[in-house]
């Protein structure tokens, strides 16, 4: 991605059908990812694909597990 060139952020077929409630994603530089908040498009968070792959595996893993404080 240039420094001018907008990332094309793609929502989930999960969202909502206004799209102001789900988490965007973009495809960025070489091997990147950038993540957002629909409802706060400016706060952007980047990491990579390998993180965020084994992020999601783990989230998976524990579906149907209970946090406690």
């Amino acid at each position: 991605m240039s420094a001018l060139s907008e990332p094309e952020w793609l929502k989930s077929s999960f969202s909502e059908a206004s799209g102001n409630n789900c988490v965007e994603v973009a495809s960025v530089e070489t091997n990147g990812i950038a993540l957002r908040e629909s409802e706060s498009p400016a706060v952007v968070i980047s990491t990579n694909r390998a993180a965020l792959r084994a992020l999601i595996l783990e989230v998976k893993r524990g579906a149907g597990r209970t946090v406690r404080d």
